[in-house]
C-alpha cells in the first residue's frame, strides 16, 4: 500500500501537470525518483501510462483508467481518514442531554449505563431542567439534545422522536382505587388529593379538569417535586395525581397503581426527544441520541405502563 500509494501521488501529479519536472517540483522529489515509480508500474502492466511527445508527457488510454481510479482511490482515503478522524473525536467525545425531571430514573439512567457499556470513551452529561429550560438549553447549545413536554409551538426544534403520556391517579398497590384501568376525574372526590404544583407541566391540565368538571381540588399536600409526591402516595396522605411517565419505574415494579383519568376534554400529552433545528449533533451526540431514540417508544402509554396481568 505505502509503494502503491506513493506511485498514485506521483502519476497524478505528473498526468495534472503535463510533465514530470513540473510534478517534481510541486511534490519537491526529484525527477529521476518519480520517472523510476512510472516506468517500474508501466512495466507490470505491460503498456505504458503516457505518450512520451517533445512537448511533454500526455496519458494514454491505459493512463486515463488510471487517473480515473486514482481520483477514485483518493476519494475513499479522504473518507476513511475522516471516519478515522470522527473515531478519534468519540474517544474524547462529550455529550449534554437536557431532560426533564419524570426522566430522572428509569429509561434514561438505563439508556446512559447501556451507552457506557459499549462506547466507554463519551462522557455525558445530564441536566434535570423544568420543561421551558429543556427547551432553552437544545435551542441554545447549552445541550446537544433534550426530551421535554408538547415540543410543537417550538420553531427552534427538531423532533426526532415522541410519545404519548396521560394524566392518571396514583395510589399504593393494593388500594381499591388503583383496581380500576380509567377513571373520570370527578372520581376523586371526597379523597385525600396529592397534587403537582408548578412549574410542573401537568398544572395546566389540572387546571382544565377542575374547569370542567366544576370540581374544585382542596389537596392534602402538594408538590413541584415528582418524587416527593410519590413518596407522599406510598405513605399512604392521599391520591396522587400524575403522568404515566412520572412512575413507570413505580408500576412495574408493582409498588404503585396507575388509574388514566378518562375525561373527554383531556388529551395525551406528546413528550418528544429533541435537537436544535439549526444544528447537527457531533459524531458522540449523534451516537448517544440514536442509543436513546431506539428505546424511546417504551416510554409511551399505555406499553410500558401496563403489568403482564392487566
Amino acid at each position: 500500500m505505502p509503494a502503491f500509494s506513493r506511485f498514485l501521488r506521483y502519476f497524478m501529479a505528473v498526468g495534472r501537470l503535463g510533465s514530470i519536472r513540473k510534478a517534481a517540483d510541486e511534490l519537491n522529489i526529484s525527477a529521476s525518483a518519480i520517472d523510476r515509480q512510472i516506468l517500474n508500474v508501466e512495466a507490470d502492466l505491460g503498456m505504458p501510462l503516457f505518450e512520451r511527445l517533445p512537448t511533454g508527457l500526455r496519458l494514454t488510454a491505459a493512463g486515463e483508467i488510471m487517473m480515473a481510479a486514482g481520483g477514485r482511490w483518493q476519494k475513499n482515503l479522504s473518507d476513511v481518514r475522516a471516519q478515522i478522524e470522527d473515531l478519534r473525536g468519540l474517544k474524547r467525545g462529550h455529550v449534554d442531554i437536557a431532560i426533564i425531571d419524570a426522566l430522572a430514573k428509569g429509561y434514561i439512567p438505563g439508556a446512559i449505563r447501556a451507552i457506557q457499556s459499549r462506547y466507554p470513551g463519551i462522557t455525558i452529561g445530564v441536566r434535570v431542567l423544568e420543561n421551558d429550560r429543556v427547551r432553552e438549553a437544545i435551542a441554545s447549545g447549552e445541550a446537544d439534545f433534550g426530551i421535554l413536554f408538547e415540543p410543537q409551538s417550538y420553531r427552534d426544534l427538531t423532533v426526532r422522536s415522541f410519545v404519548e403520556v396521560v394524566l392518571g391517579f396514583l395510589t399504593p398497590a393494593g388500594h381499591p382505587f388503583g383496581e380500576q384501568r380509567e377513571a373520570r376525574f370527578s372520581a376523586c372526590a371526597g379523597s385525600p388529593l396529592i397534587v403537582p404544583a408548578e412549574p410542573l407541566a401537568v398544572c395546566q391540565q389540572i387546571a382544565v379538569l377542575e374547569g370542567t368538571s366544576g370540581l374544585m381540588i382542596e389537596p392534602a399536600a402538594s408538590s413541584d417535586n415528582i418524587q416527593m409526591i410519590t413518596s407522599l402516595v406510598m405513605q399512604g396522605v392521599g391520591i396522587g395525581i400524575l403522568t404515566s411517565l412520572d412512575v413507570i419505574t413505580e408500576v412495574q415494579r408493582g409498588t404503585l397503581s396507575f388509574t388514566r383519568i378518562s375525561d373527554p376534554i383531556l388529551r395525551p400529552m406528546t413528550l418528544a426527544l429533541c435537537t436544535a433545528a439549526a444544528r447537527t449533533p457531533s459524531y458522540a451526540a449523534g451516537i448517544v441520541l440514536g442509543e436513546i431514540e431506539s428505546g424511546f417508544a417504551q416510554l409511551s402509554y399505555p406499553v410500558s405502563i401496563e403489568r403482564a396481568d392487566l
